[in-house]
């Protein structure tokens, strides 16, 4: 019988999109940078915030979770986001998903947790350069100024009618990460694409 598995390379969700993103790059000269950052880990946490779980859960990855409303907590290579009272988006390198999840569950005993890997349901953008306010103000209804929507920051909301999940990176120059849906990626890419083209 013939084997019938799919030898298709994977594909991140932008790849088609990576020299125009690049292209945009080029020709805004800087003002504006965009970039897919394919293949992130993204692991969903739900726990009891005021039970034992969750500073265990912290110490287990080095990285306390965030317990301010819309707030970010970073260490190393890892970014936990607050989404929820009792609920968190962990962020990671490529390939850490099963190393966070025995690290999670372990750590949480057999207190309830829920930990559910996520890395393929999205992508995540990158817009940066001294523009990038600007440019996603254009689609997005929050304040997006520096001391409303500073260093630390997340929120889940729209850009360009597409639900995201919008992170301000921890230092000013380091930009934004928009965390997309990757049905609606291409969709995206292409609004950010078309209201960039304003700095070029």
């Amino acid at each position: 019988m013939a084997d019938t598995v799919l030898t298709a390379p994977f594909r991140s969700p932008l790849s088609h999109a990576a020299n125009r993103l690049a292209a945009a790059t080029r020709t805004s000269g800087g003002a504006v940078r965009l970039a897919e950052l394919p293949y992130l880990t993204q692991i969903n946490v739900r726990l009891d915030a005021k039970g034992t779980a969750a500073d265990a859960v912290g110490l287990a990855l080095d990285l306390p979770l965030p317990l301010e409303p819309n707030t970010v907590v970073r260490a190393g290579e890892l970014t936990a986001l607050w989404l929820g009272p009792d609920e968190w988006l962990l962020v990671g390198p490529p390939g850490s998903e099963r190393d966070l999840e025995s690290r999670i569950r372990e750590a949480a005993g057999d207190e309830p947790v829920s930990v559910t890997d996520v890395s393929a349901q999205r992508t995540t953008l990158l817009v940066g350069g001294p523009r990038a306010r600007d440019l996603l103000a254009h689609g997005c209804s929050l304040d997006l100024h520096p001391r409303a929507f500073g260093p630390g920051r997340c929120a889940q909301t729209t850009l360009g009618r597409t639900q995201i999940v919008l992170v301000a990176r921890d230092e000013h120059r380091a930009g934004f990460w928009v965390l997309v849906r990757s049905s609606f990626a291409g969709y995206l890419a292409d609004w950010l694409l078309d209201a960039a083209t304003e700095y070029v």
